[in-house]
Protein backbone atom coordinates (compact mmCIF):
# COMPACT_ATOMS: atom_id res chain seq x y z
CA UNK A 1 0.00 0.00 0.00
CA UNK A 2 0.67 3.50 -0.94
CA UNK A 3 -0.51 6.48 1.36
CA UNK A 4 -0.59 10.05 -0.50
CA UNK A 5 -1.56 12.98 1.37
CA UNK A 6 -2.05 16.41 -0.71
CA UNK A 7 -1.26 19.76 0.16
CA UNK A 8 -0.64 23.67 -0.98
CA UNK A 9 -3.73 24.24 -2.43
CA UNK A 10 -5.92 27.29 -1.99
CA UNK A 11 -7.66 30.30 -3.42
CA UNK A 12 -5.01 32.80 -5.72
CA UNK A 13 -5.76 35.53 -8.08
CA UNK A 14 -5.65 34.69 -11.97
CA UNK A 15 -2.01 35.11 -12.87
CA UNK A 16 -0.79 34.22 -9.43
CA UNK A 17 1.33 31.00 -8.39
CA UNK A 18 0.72 27.85 -5.89
CA UNK A 19 2.73 24.77 -5.28
CA UNK A 20 1.23 21.81 -4.33
CA UNK A 21 2.94 18.95 -2.65
CA UNK A 22 2.32 14.99 -2.12
CA UNK A 23 3.83 13.19 0.34
CA UNK A 24 4.14 9.60 -0.01
CA UNK A 25 4.54 6.75 2.74
CA UNK A 26 4.30 3.19 2.57
CA UNK A 27 6.12 1.42 0.06
CA UNK A 28 9.40 2.39 -1.87
CA UNK A 29 8.71 5.72 -3.20
CA UNK A 30 10.93 5.34 -6.12
CA UNK A 31 8.93 1.77 -7.63
CA UNK A 32 6.57 4.33 -9.21
CA UNK A 33 5.99 7.23 -11.46
CA UNK A 34 3.98 9.86 -10.01
CA UNK A 35 1.12 12.08 -11.41
CA UNK A 36 -1.50 14.94 -10.87
CA UNK A 37 -4.78 14.96 -12.14
CA UNK A 38 -8.27 17.24 -11.40
CA UNK A 39 -11.45 17.29 -11.27
CA UNK A 40 -13.91 20.17 -12.06
CA UNK A 41 -17.30 20.66 -11.29
CA UNK A 42 -18.83 18.24 -12.79
CA UNK A 43 -16.55 17.36 -15.40
CA UNK A 44 -14.39 14.33 -15.33
CA UNK A 45 -11.08 13.39 -13.60
CA UNK A 46 -8.12 14.61 -16.18
CA UNK A 47 -4.74 14.10 -16.41
CA UNK A 48 -2.46 17.07 -15.55
CA UNK A 49 0.75 15.89 -15.57
CA UNK A 50 3.27 12.99 -14.78
CA UNK A 51 6.93 12.45 -13.64
CA UNK A 52 8.66 8.85 -13.80
CA UNK A 53 10.76 7.31 -11.23
CA UNK A 54 13.91 8.96 -11.30
CA UNK A 55 12.53 12.77 -13.06
CA UNK A 56 13.82 11.41 -16.98
CA UNK A 57 10.39 11.57 -18.14
CA UNK A 58 7.70 13.95 -17.56
CA UNK A 59 4.78 14.86 -19.22
CA UNK A 60 1.85 17.39 -19.41
CA UNK A 61 -1.66 18.03 -20.93
CA UNK A 62 -0.99 20.95 -22.84
CA UNK A 63 -3.12 22.91 -21.45
CA UNK A 64 -0.42 23.22 -18.81
CA UNK A 65 2.49 23.36 -20.77
CA UNK A 66 5.09 26.11 -19.95
CA UNK A 67 3.03 26.78 -16.65
CA UNK A 68 3.47 24.33 -14.74
CA UNK A 69 6.02 21.92 -13.73
CA UNK A 70 6.16 18.55 -12.00
CA UNK A 71 8.68 17.15 -9.79
CA UNK A 72 10.34 15.10 -7.14
CA UNK A 73 12.41 14.44 -4.76
CA UNK A 74 12.76 10.84 -3.97
CA UNK A 75 14.66 11.36 -0.57
CA UNK A 76 11.40 13.18 0.80
CA UNK A 77 9.22 10.96 -1.07
CA UNK A 78 7.47 13.91 -2.61
CA UNK A 79 6.26 15.17 -5.67
CA UNK A 80 5.39 18.39 -6.48
CA UNK A 81 3.47 20.33 -8.75
CA UNK A 82 4.56 24.02 -9.15
CA UNK A 83 1.62 25.75 -11.12
CA UNK A 84 2.37 29.33 -12.71
CA UNK A 85 0.41 31.58 -14.52
CA UNK A 86 -3.05 30.21 -13.14
CA UNK A 87 -6.41 30.62 -14.98
CA UNK A 88 -9.82 30.26 -13.76
CA UNK A 89 -9.56 27.41 -15.91
CA UNK A 90 -7.44 25.48 -13.53
CA UNK A 91 -9.61 25.74 -10.47
CA UNK A 92 -10.46 22.08 -9.54
CA UNK A 93 -9.74 19.47 -7.28
CA UNK A 94 -6.31 18.35 -7.68
CA UNK A 95 -5.33 14.89 -6.72
CA UNK A 96 -1.81 12.77 -6.97
CA UNK A 97 -1.39 9.37 -7.72
CA UNK A 98 0.96 6.70 -8.11
CA UNK A 99 1.58 4.25 -10.83
CA UNK A 100 3.90 1.40 -12.23
CA UNK A 101 4.97 3.47 -15.05
CA UNK A 102 4.60 7.12 -16.34
CA UNK A 103 1.06 7.37 -17.77
CA UNK A 104 -1.65 9.74 -18.55
CA UNK A 105 -4.17 7.16 -17.62
CA UNK A 106 -6.32 7.54 -14.87
CA UNK A 107 -6.96 3.40 -14.96
CA UNK A 108 -3.31 3.26 -14.44
CA UNK A 109 -2.80 4.38 -11.30
CA UNK A 110 -3.13 1.91 -8.26
CA UNK A 111 -3.20 4.58 -5.17
CA UNK A 112 -4.57 7.66 -5.04
CA UNK A 113 -4.57 10.94 -2.76
CA UNK A 114 -7.88 12.70 -1.11
CA UNK A 115 -7.42 15.34 -3.42
CA UNK A 116 -6.66 19.50 -2.77
CA UNK A 117 -8.47 22.54 -3.92
CA UNK A 118 -7.54 24.75 -5.75
CA UNK A 119 -9.30 28.13 -6.62
CA UNK A 120 -8.43 30.87 -8.99
CA UNK A 121 -10.31 33.76 -9.14
CA UNK A 122 -10.81 36.42 -12.07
Amino acid sequence: QVQLAESGGGLVQAGGSLRLSCAASGRTFTNYAMGWFRQAPGKEREFVAAINWNSNITSYTDSVKGRFTISRDNAKNTVYLQMNSLKPEDTAVYYCAAAAGISSRPYHYQYWGQGTQVTVSS
